[in-house]
């Protein structure tokens, strides 16, 4: 019955967001939302991946692309590519959060070729990670804790890409974000979030169940497979790390921490650094009687475990 109510739902909020495109990675989210999009409209899929680099996720969504017979777009961007969506991304965003910016550059290059390609309103999968456990450091938990940071995390979770697509004057629409999804995510006991199937443990299990004999089992019962590993720009730390000295790195990350008063981590986290600097300035707390991040000095959510705009974690 809940398979049965999950599908009438996610029917029904994709039948009144009407688009022109989605963002395919090919895991679990994107793939059921396209298969659902893809009986009302007709989608062009855009997947996005870094030249040299592995990228799963090119693979897995031409397998749903083919299934669903979806025009695809695949993207391999460059190194050059890559430096110029940098500083508008880390506007957009406000943050020099590696992970933050290695997810975002690439939902930003996704979103622009896109634009290119004729989609103006664009679906994406956002939020079931956060609403159906989709997080692999849930799964041990106890079920009182995992109840605790299921609600934590619905409660502060944010994503970049509806800034990023109203900067390219886009429509993200997120079926996943839509009130009723939410609703039933919140009322949804956590056994049917994270369960065992055939001895291995899966979050965002109820979805996986939902969708057995609609999407393929290679989709279905795919890891969670964050947008930087995906993608392959997972690799940018070790691509950053060959553009410096270590030499001027150290010397750099001690005049951040004495002048700036914020604390370098690596040499990715510098390149992003000075780029915020550049367009933004030094962080400081809009209100100093709020929670504050003892690396950078920014106000954080006073239940946030890290800061969006450096990355440090935990707080």
């Amino acid at each position: 019955m809940l398979c049965v109510e999950f599908n009438t739902l996610m029917e029904s909020v994709i039948k009144n967001n009407i688009s022109e495109g989605i963002l395919l990675s090919g895991g679990l989210d994107t793939s059921i939302i396209a298969s659902v999009a893809s009986n009302f409209m007709s989608l062009k899929a855009i997947t996005v991946g870094f030249q040299n680099a592995p990228a799963p996720d090119l693979e897995y969504a031409s397998l749903m692309a083919k299934k669903l017979e979806l025009k695809h777009f695949i993207h391999i961007f460059d190194e050059n590519e890559l430096y110029e969506a940098l500083p508008k991304v880390i506007k957009i965003t406000a943050s020099f959060d590696p992970m933050e910016i290695r997810n975002s550059v690439v939902i930003y290059i996704g979103l622009r070729i896109a634009k290119e390609n004729g989609v103006h309103i664009i679906l994406t999968g956002d939020g079931a990670d956060e609403l159906f456990a989709g997080y692999s450091f849930l799964f041990g938990l106890e079920k009182e804790k995992l109840d605790f940071e299921l609600k934590r995390l619905s409660e502060i979770m944010m994503f970049s890409t509806t800034p990023l697509a109203k900067a390219l004057e886009m429509d993200a629409k997120i079926p996943f974000l839509d009130a009723k999804i939410q609703k039933f995510a919140r009322n949804l006991d956590s056994d049917f979030k994270i369960h065992k199937e055939n001895g291995q443990i899966y979050g965002k299990w109820i979805l996986r169940k939902a969708y057995e004999g609609i999407l393929p089992s290679s989709i279905l019962w795919r890891v969670k497979t964050p947008i930087e590993i995906g993608s392959g720009s997972t690799i940018l730390p070790e691509f950053f790390k060959r553009k410096l000295r270590d030499t001027e790195f150290l010397d750099k990350k001690k005049k951040y921490y004495e002048e700036d008063g914020i604390t370098i981590r690596d040499k990715e986290h510098l390149f992003y650094y000075e780029i915020y600097k550049s367009i933004l300035g030094i962080p400081r707390p809009t209100d100093p009687d709020e929670k504050t991040c003892p690396q950078c000095n920014s106000n954080v959510h006073q239940r946030a475990t890290y800061c969006r705009t450096c990355g440090a974690y935990p707080i």
